[in-house]
């Protein structure tokens, strides 16, 4: 069967209809937003005359010919897409230690949530990778570049710092944030759990149907294991681990094996 940390009663000023606009803003300022735009890219792309797989999706691109403003913008561009994180955070403080307990977060056991996180990426990873190839080869999925950036000095530590912002954005927002307030509604497990790998599939929608059957099964592990054990840092973890190999190895691996990749 499967557990649920446990919810705190609502604050007294808290009303249900405050409740579903905080996570109407929230959504809105994050990956709710991400799954409107990844919706509108995906109708855009099949209504092209192109085949949906003959098309690209670049995750990193550069965001100026000049290194020094490329950098400053790429660091500037992760740092605040972390600030609906630090949002949630805010919202759900508790007075009493640990503080973001209801976000599942607290750093009594780092050495074992890494180990698990690590497990955890290769256990998701491998059959993601696997599942993307397949949608290639049958044409649901477009081809994704996991970055086009110039080598530079920061090129590797940027592509870090974007890998960190994805796993701590996606698994804080989509799983810890939205699960304990749709369980301050008063939604059942089953209904939060698909929800929410729901949206995780919408917004990787860009990618074409592969991404989004992918991050849905995705989403659905996280959100069992997060409702089991109560703790996010494994799936920040993983998260992290695995798309810091994917930005940071796909270089060499298109330089590798052209034909794979669709190098040219």
């Amino acid at each position: 069967m499967l557990e649920f940390p446990r919810a705190e009663a609502l604050p007294g000023d808290m009303s249900r209809g405050r409740v579903r606009a905080e996570i109407l803003l929230v959504l809105g300022l994050s990956l709710g937003a991400s799954a409107v735009y990844s919706l509108v890219q995906l109708a855009d792309l099949l209504t092209r005359s192109k085949s949906l797989s003959s098309q690209t999706a670049t995750l990193n691109s550069s965001l100026d010919d000049r290194e020094f403003f490329d950098f400053l913008y790429q660091v500037l561009e992760n740092a605040f897409d972390l600030v609906p994180v630090v949002l949630v955070g805010f919202l759900l403080w508790t007075a009493a230690a640990p503080h973001l307990v209801r976000l599942g977060i607290d750093f009594s056991r780092v050495g074992r949530d890494a180990l698990g996180g690590a497990g955890l990426a290769l256990a998701i990873g491998i059959p993601g990778l696997a599942l993307y190839f397949v949608g290639r080869a049958v044409g649901i999925t477009v081809d994704v570049v996991p970055t086009n950036l110039a080598a530079h000095w920061w090129t590797v530590p940027v592509l870090l710092l974007s890998a960190l912002r994805s796993g701590v954005t996606e698994e804080v927002i989509v799983v810890a944030y939205l699960f304990a307030r749709l369980r301050d509604l008063g939604w059942r497990t089953w209904p939060i759990l698909l929800s929410a790998a729901l949206l995780r599939g919408t917004y990787h929608l860009y990618q074409g149907f592969g991404a989004f059957i992918g991050n849905a099964v995705m989403g659905i592990v996280f959100g069992w294991l997060y409702m089991r054990f109560g703790r996010i840092l494994p799936l920040v973890i993983a998260h992290f681990f695995m798309d810091a190999a994917v930005f940071v190895g796909y270089p060499w691996a298109a330089a590798a094996f052209p034909a794979l990749f669709g190098a040219k």
